[in-house]
């Protein structure tokens, strides 16, 4: 299997090798289309005032007058009428030239490589050092003809340039192979050390500690990746709580009704407080139905594919058979009704809702005094319905009132009067599940000893 530090160097050599051959191209098109012209031009100009020089000099030979041109940094093949061939200057490496294109010159032809066939001939073609690489010119001199191949010297006049240029571009090339490991090392060194904090937040390591400080993209998945970890430990708190409060909201009716069994089963107990017993079995049986009920339907709101059932349909007349359902509950501990509701169409999943409003009134009811006020409101303002639920109890202290949308809380002022009623700490959170699906909200208020109101906020239309 090849890692990630493989990968990258063996992807860094092979941009740096086609980034070579396409420098490589690049650089013969460029010369094609810019340079050849003025390159040949500069070529024919040179072979053409060699000849003109020659031909207005009488003081010296012919091959006097070559010897000293090839000197100055030239390299030339002259071929007389006979078809005698000699050299001056650096010795060319390859003498092949078809005599065909010798006659032609002596016939008075010039002859130029470069023009040869115009077919597209690479840069390297300048520093070729064969006699079909030069400019071919006739020279006439006391009645006999010649050919001239006339061509730069290039290894005497940029010879150490090139050799410096040479050993520059291998230079970098080597160093660049030799770099590329390193740097390659440097970028996956994070990524290295992320799949090690990988491993230990899988095994439930929660201290991890990242380069956070890098300001590009490792940097940033560094810190998201902190913070994902802080978040999954969160979540496996909340968890392990989850389980704890679970456990204890079920082992306690469950020690109860084993208690009371085991009294009844002994046979010693009065006639009354059989009938005593029995009740509170039936009552702790229910609080175990209402506490099951409760958990499954926060695990269907959990799961993300619940999927509303909306339609329209009268929010005033779905509180309205709320509080007639409840009506023995609350005229049972005398309280006054104040019902205030306004009609009201809304689009919505009626089933889930109706589970929202019984759980706030029967909320407000459990908590209120006997003899206090329970008010239920309702109206629109804008493009939101909104419903207020409030009693008239002991209230919730400033300190809890942020946290009581939380599963299983209850703060302390409430929470015997919860174990009292049969609470489970669950119903304000199905509430506020409810309604956030429907992109709702809801605010608590209260102050402590006197009363509680929960406002929800919905749109009339969830779009």
């Amino acid at each position: 299997m090849r890692t990630l530090y493989v990968r990258i160097v063996i992807i860094f050599i092979a941009i740096a090798l086609v980034s070579g051959l396409l420098s490589i191209l690049g650089l013969n098109v460029l010369y094609w289309v810019k340079l050849r012209a003025s390159s040949e031009a500069s070529m024919m100009r040179s072979a053409l005032e060699i000849r003109q020089l020659y031909e207005e000099t009488d003081s010296l030979s012919q091959e006097e007058y070559l010897d000293r041109m090839a000197r100055t940094g030239f390299q030339i093949y002259v071929v007389n009428d006979q078809m005698v061939r000699t050299s001056y200057g650096s010795p060319f490496r390859h003498l092949r030239i078809e005599d065909k294109e010798i006659r032609a010159v002596l016939g008075g032809a010039a002859y130029d490589s470069h023009n040869n066939g115009r077919r597209f001939q690479p840069v390297t073609r300048l520093f070729e050092n064969s006699v079909r690489n030069t400019i071919g010119l006739h020279v006439e001199k006391d009645g006999h003809a010649f050919a001239w191949f006339i061509r730069p010297d290039l290894e005497r006049q940029i010879g150490d340039i090139r050799v410096l240029v040479a050993w520059l571009l291998g230079g970098m090339f080597v160093l660049s192979l030799l770099l590329i490991p390193l740097a390659s090392r440097y970028v996956v060194r994070p990524v290295v050390k992320l799949t090690a904090a990988t491993r230990r937040l899988a095994e439930g390591s929660y201290d991890i500690q990242l380069d956070v400080s890098r300001q590009d993209e490792l940097g940033q998945l560094a810190r998201d990746f902190e913070t994902m970890a802080g978040a999954i430990h969160q979540l496996d708190a909340m968890r392990q709580q989850f389980v704890g409060n679970v456990s204890h909201e079920i082992q306690s009716p469950l020690t109860t009704i084993q208690g009371f069994a085991q009294a009844l089963q002994e046979g010693e107990t009065s006639e009354a407080d059989k009938k005593r017993y029995i009740q509170l079995i039936g009552e702790e049986s229910r609080r175990l139905s209402s506490l099951s009920r409760q958990l499954l339907t926060l695990a269907a709101l959990d799961n993300e594919g619940q999927q509303l059932k909306l339609a329209p349909y009268r929010l005033d007349e779905q509180l309205r058979q709320v509080l007639i359902m409840n009506e023995r509950q609350w005229a049972g501990k005398s309280l006054e009704l104040d019902m205030q509701l306004t009609e009201t169409q809304i689009y919505g999943d009626e089933g889930l809702l109706h589970q929202a409003w019984l759980n706030l009134i029967t909320n407000a009811i459990k908590f209120s005094h006997p003899g206090g006020r329970l008010t239920v409101k309702q109206y629109e303002e804008g493009e939101e319905a909104v419903v207020i639920v409030e009693d008239e109890g002991s209230g919730i202290a400033p300190e809890a009132l942020p946290h009581i949308f939380g599963r299983f809380y209850k703060a302390d002022a409430a929470r015997s009067r919860g174990e009292k009623a049969g609470g489970s700490g669950l119903g304000l959170s199905i509430v506020h599940k409810i309604v956030s699906l429907h992109g709702g909200a809801v605010i608590a208020e209260s102050e402590q000893g006197k009363w509680t109101r929960l406002t929800v906020r919905l749109p009339l239309r969830n779009k």
